[in-house]
């Protein structure tokens, strides 16, 4: 057993091991969000983890003793709100609480959970599992859909669609830590992407189950972004092709925290910031990236641009 936390020395890749709870309980923490961590005082306890990050989605292995770990109302009063995190167990066992939910996962189960609220997690013996975390708002789907979804086997509820998924992200992050920086933010991008699809695809499993207001506002919001290049996208244009109103279609957006405007503009954003990144477009200028997607106006594009990320493009570029 090591008896203090020990750095990786690999490049890209951080790896670092505790020897202890108290140095576990500080290395989750300062790896995902505040958390609560116990364990049986009475039995020997390490842990590892080894992380990747690129385009601000973080992969982390995790293998450690039984414990419990909890997002408590004081650990999330305490910071990291606004972040998924997705759940590949690769050996031992689990058990995944939240909103009023629970799952099991085994080797090769998959579920998802919000760090915005409480959960528990269960550890009964000693484990592996991958743990992907990313922004909330980085997913192309309105946040209470995704609400379903906390706590549920992701294999059960779409077993065609999920081994995939499993099958990509069970390289990381040793594979990703090897790759050049633009290359590995295109793959972290694209193991979202494929994330949002399989959440895209159990939502669309049963529509009839849900309400159709989130039904009809997905359906919109798929328009929304085969058309985020269009010049003449707009409410009006949206609402028109859904045969509604624009203040049923404002109404629709309500209910899900955002607004018609706010979601075009951060989908355009996000279309943006991937061919800023993509080392196929690399020769393409900011101001043909921007008005590809709708920002005729470059000054006023990299104002926003900037707003939102806390970088202008062409620092992004640079980095």
């Amino acid at each position: 057993m090591v008896s203090a936390i020990q750095p990786a020395h690999r490049p890209g890749l951080s790896g670092v091991r505790a020897g202890s709870l108290s140095e576990f309980r500080s290395l989750a923490s300062s790896s995902f969000v505040p958390l609560a961590i116990s364990a049986e005082q009475s039995l020997p306890f390490s842990g590892r983890m080894t992380s990747a990050d690129a385009d601000d989605i973080v992969f982390t292995e995790v293998a450690a003793h039984a414990h419990l770990v909890e997002r408590t109302p004081e650990t999330i009063a305490a910071g990291g709100s606004g972040f998924y995190k997705v759940s590949l167990m690769l050996a031992g066992r689990s058990i995944l609480v939240q909103d009023g939910r629970e799952v099991v996962l085994n080797p090769g189960d998959m579920s998802v959970y919000d760090t915005s609220r409480p959960y528990s997690l269960i550890f009964e013996e000693e484990f592996r599992n991958l743990i992907m975390m990313f922004p909330k708002d980085r997913l192309e789907l309105p946040i209470p859909f995704t609400e379903q979804l906390t706590a549920v086997s992701l294999g059960a509820e779409h077993p065609a669609l999920a081994p995939v998924v499993k099958a990509f992200l069970s390289q990381f992050p040793a594979q990703l830590a090897t790759l050049e920086g633009r290359v590995r933010d295109k793959i972290a991008h694209t193991s979202l992407d494929l994330m949002g699809t399989l959440f895209s695809s159990i939502l669309d499993a049963d529509p009839a189950a849900r309400d159709p207001h989130q039904v009809l506002l997905q359906k919109i919001t798929r328009y929304i972004d085969a058309n985020l290049a269009s010049p003449d996208l707009s409410p009006g244009s949206i609402a028109q092709a859904h045969y509604i109103s624009t203040r049923h279609l404002h109404a629709l957006f309500h209910q899900a925290d955002t607004t018609v405007s706010t979601w075009i503009r951060e989908r355009r954003l996000e279309r943006c910031r991937n061919d800023l990144i993509d080392p196929v477009l690399a020769d393409r200028t900011v101001s043909a990236i921007a008005a590809r997607w709708g920002f005729a106006d470059a000054a006023h594009f990299s104002r926003v641009f900037k707003a939102a990320y806390g970088v202008s493009p062409s620092e992004l570029r640079r980095a």
